[in-house]
């Protein structure tokens, strides 16, 4: 029971965390003169969409209690994670120099959630196997 709340509590958190953060905490870069966008901005957008699912996800841990179901939504949540983590340093990226804010902030912030997501998850997930790798048996 406490691991269904502290993993599906720390999903949520670092979900709302990769999504919201650069919107609203660590900000990207504003628009161009222009009124273009830079690429940090894609990024960003990107992060909402994976943020919002690492949410979501965390909100199932909360709700399933068979082991086999949140063993599959602890995998799932690590490789979101390590979705969000790739978006900005090799998928997408950001702004060419390094002064720019998405660059000193907002990419490290990013980075430092998700490595501990990463983390976290797959702890939970050698966890949720039972400790040694062993399989776990269909009747939970």
């Amino acid at each position: 029971m406490l691991n269904r709340f502290i993993s599906g509590g720390g999903a949520i958190a670092a979900g709302l965390l990769i999504s919201l953060g650069p919107r609203y905490i660590f900000r990207l870069c504003p628009p161009t003169a222009d009124g273009g966008w830079m690429r940090c901005h894609w990024t960003g957008q990107a992060e909402l969409g994976a943020g919002l699912l690492l949410t979501l996800l965390g909100a199932c841990l909360l709700v399933f209690s068979a082991k086999q179901t949140r063993l599959g939504l602890s995998v799932a949540v690590f490789f979101t994670a390590l979705l969000a983590l790739l978006l900005p340093a090799a998928l997408i990226g950001g702004c060419p120099m390094e002064t720019m804010a998405c660059r000193r902030v907002a990419f490290p912030a990013v980075t430092v959630i998700s490595i501990l997501t990463l983390t976290g998850f797959a702890l939970n997930s050698f966890y949720l196997m039972g400790g040694r790798g062993k399989a776990v048996s269909v009747n939970g």
